[in-house]
């Protein structure tokens, strides 16, 4: 199998099969990746867009062409020398509905189904209204009112033998041991007998074997036509007529059966308090999985093994590993059951997903080749942002918004707010085992659950990471930071007789490592608190960083993506080298990535939109001039203008940064798409934001006054001047956006580690948040420009149509492939640049042997770009600065990848204005021979 030298990351869905991907093959082999990373392709919830709602990981999703297709791609694949990493959800799986095997034999039999283990649920909940029984959030509103309003019919399938509760697409098996009360209504003696058998069945040696046979017989029953009349007459006595009501009679059957049942039904806004089962973040239909337990493990594992040991897949990305109980344990399993695959590639590639803070480290002992890329988004916005814009745009934000510029204070308030609405329950359940835990000391044993939930609320609000992995052993340094950071923050806001809480607290959650406790209950009790502490920070930091703060504040939105740290602006090159060499030195293979499934906005939105720190004072005046132009559209609402001057500001950038390059603003068609995919964003920006309207109680009449400004401003003829001036803002920035672009795709495919490539994203890619950033990709163009024939100058003047960017990625790509090991293993070396503008370019070099590459991009040109329309820097512009090369090439003449000319190096310098003369961004490329190279050493 060929070398991991770039991927290129597909969304499989109905619409993109396995056999789509298989005919675009001879296209991803011309672009240049060595390998396609595809969304999860194990069963999903049916219709399922993105495939992380798992339903069945023992085969493959039927509506992606199934196993057989993806096969067949993977063939066709290997025949082109392109492996296959594929994406594996071992966190959660979708429940709900009636697609989940497992899931469903937990509502039929709760903790005697075979798979109860295999959720993480609390059997023992402190609500006597859940003695053993699993909350099922599912009703669209109060149980009481769903079940008298005839919601919850009673139904049989005469396929199976079995009885259930439909509500919507939802199924509710009723448990066999409760079909007596069902059959005892049937004036059938058969049917009243093998009722009492079922009703037996807890007695059983294997009831859900007994219970098959059982239903074998209700199903053979079923067909006679006096017990099928008796049958359905039985079912009456449950059932509540929707067009009529219901008498009390048929409600309080249906009641008592379903509170016999091992599950009890709640509306869906129960789920934040009363939830006794871990869930992925806070959403009601993905339910956490124990990955940790080997059973669950191997049963979630076989079929991905299995098309591992076929030569199917060449590396796994493991989707949320921060969500495991042990992460670290998990992914050196993982890496051990692979090896032991003999058939398996020699350089088997797995990922992770993984948020890293600000200076925070991936553990270098799990055995992975690296995270999903997130970090190096990070560094590369950064870098194209101007410091010198913060103050400016932090002004107007606080001017017109009235909210605070300081991120980390939008942070501080959304992880209170997760914490006592979506997550209240986990985090109730949380605190409770420590009470346990307090009540297992005399020492401890006076301390309240209150005390210990405040203690533990400010704890986890000042929490500077996703999560901490100690399990049984002490704290790494960088952990004991993350708690000495936390704890102090806690410190400033709780009381001071709440302190000493906060020392027990770090004590019971690994600052006292619990291999010290003898084995036992309360050994056991403090592992399962540590990890549940741990699975609780990670879901509060995601769901109120990446789901709310990031769509609170707009001081400018492309610094607020997945994985991004929006408290700080910008960087200078000095620590953008410090990140590519660390990088090289710990994880040389890691994806670097600046577009995912996950964005906000894509990355030539974000580079757009980061030249807004360039043009600061311009972009606040023509703020205020919109916002003038726009007043007859904007509404006055009791609780304040609609939209709010925060959501109207996000809107003006999210027009500034991805109105599209070829849209006229006279284009009433081409207009009203675009007014569809900004209304989906709209809707979703305001609602996580979660200030003015939410997802779990819209404000109809404030969303109805944002979306009624869009339509206006797009659409209306009379804000015809409006659109006008905002279109020519756009386009005015585009040109220094595009370059930003260029710049950041060359040095994703340069830098340390594994290029990553997002579908679209070889032409321009200006999308919003999912599921704009899922739309389908249309290849015929890009198969169209593969094949065009065009010089670096018309690329230049034809900038608009993308081609400049496929042909950047092909031919960097091209030579990425005759020169892998130079990538993959060759020495990242700083290079300092002189001159007038020394500081408007990052440029290194990259040594292997005796092949050496130099790279050279530009950032913060906007001023040197003026009036341009053209994306590239007019060479004289550059004066006099220079490039400082290492001595080993002086006086050489490396070649240029783009354009293909030699470039004389005088002494060790470079003339920017010879450098960047044909092409905006340039590589190098030159290979001394073996003699000179030696002698340079």
């Amino acid at each position: 199998m060929t070398e991991l030298r770039a991927t290129l990351r597909l969304q499989f869905h109905s619409g993109f099969r396995f056999a789509d991907a298989a005919a675009l093959v001879p296209y991803f082999v011309q672009l240049g990746v060595s390998h396609i990373y595809a969304s999860p392709v194990l069963k999903a919830r049916p219709g399922s867009t993105y495939g992380y709602d798992m339903v069945d990981p023992t085969c493959i999703n039927r509506e992606l062409g199934g196993e057989e297709e993806l096969r067949n791609l993977a063939d066709v694949l290997h025949r082109e020398y392109i492996g296959l990493i594929v994406d594996f959800v071992p966190n959660h799986m979708a429940v709900g509905g009636a697609s989940n095997p497992w899931w469903l034999s937990v509502l039929e039999w709760g903790k005697l189904s075979p798979y109860s283990s295999y959720f993480d649920i609390n059997w023992n909940s402190p609500d006597p209204l859940l003695n053993g029984q699993l909350l099922v959030p599912f009703l669209r509103t109060d149980y009481g009112e769903v079940l008298a309003s005839g919601e919850l019919p009673l139904l049989f399938s005469a396929d199976t033998g079995q009885f259930y509760v439909q509500h919507f697409d939802h199924r509710f098996p009723i448990s066999p041991p409760t079909y007596a009360e069902i059959l005892a209504h049937c004036q059938h003696y058969e049917l009243n007998a093998l009722g009492q058998r079922f009703k037996s069945l807890p007695h059983a040696d294997n009831p859900l074997t007994q219970t098959e046979t059982l239903q074998q017989e209700l199903c053979a029953l079923a067909q006679e036509k006096y017990a099928a009349i008796a049958l359905d007459s039985a079912i009456k006595n449950f059932t509540v007529n929707k067009e009529t009501g219901s008498n009390e009679h048929q409600v309080n059957q249906l009641h008592q059966l379903l509170e016999r049942q091992p599950y009890r039904l709640a509306s869906w806004r129960t789920a934040s308090d009363d939830i006794n089962w871990r869930r992925f973040f806070d959403i009601n239909e993905l339910a956490a999985v124990r990955t940790e337990h080997a059973e669950v493990f191997n049963a979630i594992h076989t079929k991905i093994f299995n098309l591992i040991e076929d030569g199917v897949i060449d590396g796994l990305r493991i989707d949320h590993i921060d969500g495991l109980a042990n992460p670290r344990a998990y992914c050196r399993k993982l890496r051990r059951c692979t090896n032991q695959i003999k058939t398996r590639p020699d350089q088997f590639a797995i990922y992770v997903e993984k948020i890293l803070a600000d200076g925070e480290q991936l553990p270098n002992d799990w055995q992975v080749d690296g995270t999903t890329g997130y970090e190096f988004m990070n560094q590369v916005s950064l870098l194209q942002h101007d410091p010198l814009g913060a103050l400016q745009l932090q002004g107007l934000w606080q001017e017109l918004s009235n909210r605070s510029a300081n991120f980390n204070d939008e942070t501080f308030a959304a992880r209170r707010l997760i914490l006592s609405n979506s997550l209240a329950g986990d985090l109730e359940s949380l605190a409770q085992q420590l009470l346990q835990i307090a009540r297992t000391d005399i020492a401890t044993r006076d301390l309240t659950l209150g005390a210990i939930r405040r203690a533990l609320i400010e704890l986890i609000v000042h929490f500077p990471v996703y999560r901490t992995y100690s399990n049984a052993g002490a704290r790494t340094a960088q952990e004991q930071a993350v708690f000495t950071r936390a704890l102090a923050g806690a410190r400033a806001n709780l009381q001071e007789s709440d302190w000493p809480l906060l020392e027990q607290l770090d004590d019971w959650l690994g600052n006292k490592p619990i291999r010290q406790f003898p084995p036992g209950k309360i050994r056991r009790l403090r592992r399962a608190t540590l990890a549940h502490f741990q699975q609780l920070t990670s879901p509060t930091a995601a769901k109120a960083v990446e789901d709310t703060a990031c769509y609170r504040s707009a001081v400018l939105l492309s610094r607020n993506d997945v994985g991004f740290d929006p408290a700080k602006f910008s960087a200078t090159p000095t620590q953008f080298h410090q990140f590519a060499s660390q990088l090289a030195k710990t994880f040389p293979d890691n994806l670097l990535a600046t577009a995912t499934h996950d964005h906000k906005r894509g990355e030539d939105t974000r580079a757009r939109l980061a030249v807004i720190s360039e043009r600061a004072v311009w972009f606040a005046n023509k703020v205020k001039e919109w916002r003038t132009l726009a007043q007859p559209w904007r509404s006055e609402l009791e609780d304040g203008p609609a939209p709010s001057p925060g959501d109207e500001l996000a809107l003006y950038q999210t027009l500034l940064g991805s109105w599209p390059l070829d849209l006229d603003p006279e284009d009433r068609d081409g207009m009203s798409r675009y007014l569809d995919r900004l209304s989906g964003w709209q809707e979703k920006a305001i609602r996580e934001a979660k200030l003015r309207t939410h997802w779990v109680s819209p404000n109809t009449v404030y969303e109805a006054a944002c979306r009624n400004l869009l339509q206006n401003l797009l659409i209306n003829p009379e804000a015809r001047r409006w659109r006008a001036d905002i279109f020519q803002a756009a386009m005015s920035i585009a040109p220094a956006g595009a370059l930003n672009s260029l710049s950041q795709t060359l040095l994703r495919l340069t830098c340390p580690g594994v290029p990553d490539l997002y579908q679209g994203c070889d032409l321009w890619d200006f999308s919003l948040v999912d599921p704009d950033n899922r739309r389908p990709v249309d290849y015929a163009p890009r198969q169209a420009a593969m094949e065009s024939d065009v010089s670096p100058e018309n690329l230049i003047r034809q900038w608009r149509n993308g081609y400049i960017k496929q042909y950047l990625i092909s031919k960097t790509l091209g030579l990425r492939t005759i020169t892998a090991e130079l990538f993959s293993r060759g020495e990242y070396r700083p290079l300092e640049t002189i001159g007038p503008h020394a500081e408007k370019l990052l440029a290194f070099t990259r040594q292997y042997q005796n092949l050496w590459v130099i790279v050279i991009v530009p950032r913060l040109v906007a001023n040197l770009l003026g009036n341009s329309e053209l994306p590239q820097v007019e060479p004289l512009l550059w004066g006099d600065t220079r490039l400082m090369l290492p001595w080993e090439l002086a006086n050489h003449e490396p070649i240029s990848l783009f354009s293909n000319r030699r470039h004389q190096i005088r002494g060790n310098q470079l003339a920017l204005s010879d450098l960047l003369a044909d092409f905006p961004v340039n590589l190098l490329y030159l290979s001394l021979s073996p003699e000179v190279h030696h002698a340079s050493q």
